[in-house]
C-alpha cells in the first residue's frame, strides 16, 4: 500500500525559506515521477515541480529560481526547498507519485506566507 506523507509546512514571512518533505512507503521514489503540487483557496491544483526517475526536473514559471525539488533514494523521500517565499505561494502543498496507470497523493501540508 502506497503512502505519501508530507511535512515541513508552516507560517513564514515573505522572503524566508521552508523545506517540505514527502516520505514514501510501499513504493520507491527513485522508480517513478514524483511531483509537488499546490492548491490555494478557490484555485485549481497546480504542478509546482516534478522530478523523473532519470532525475530530470520541471518547474512552474512562478517558482523557477526559487524552488528546488530533490530526491533521497536511501531515505525514500522527496523534498521541495522553497526560498524567497512570497505571499502568493500560500497554499496547501501535496506530494504526488505517478506510477503510470494512476497517481498517488499525500494528505497535504499548509504553507502560509505573510507579507
Amino acid at each position: 500500500q502506497v503512502q505519501l506523507v508530507e511535512s515541513g509546512g508552516g507560517l513564514v514571512q515573505a522572503g524566508e525559506s521552508l523545506r517540505l518533505s514527502c516520505a514514501a512507503s510501499g513504493t520507491a521514489v527513485r522508480l517513478h515521477t514524483m511531483g509537488w503540487y499546490r492548491q490555494a483557496p478557490g484555485a485549481q491544483r497546480e504542478c509546482v515541480a516534478r522530478i523523473t526517475s532519470g532525475g530530470s526536473t520541471y518547474y512552474a514559471d512562478s517558482v523557477k529560481g526559487r524552488f528546488t525539488i530533490s530526491r533521497d533514494n536511501a531515505k525514500n523521500t522527496v523534498y521541495l526547498q522553497m526560498n524567497s517565499l512570497k505571499p502568493e505561494d500560500t497554499a496547501v502543498y501535496y506530494c504526488s507519485e505517478d506510477v503510470g496507470w494512476r497517481d498517488y497523493w499525500g494528505q497535504g501540508t499548509q504553507v502560509t506566507v505573510s507579507s
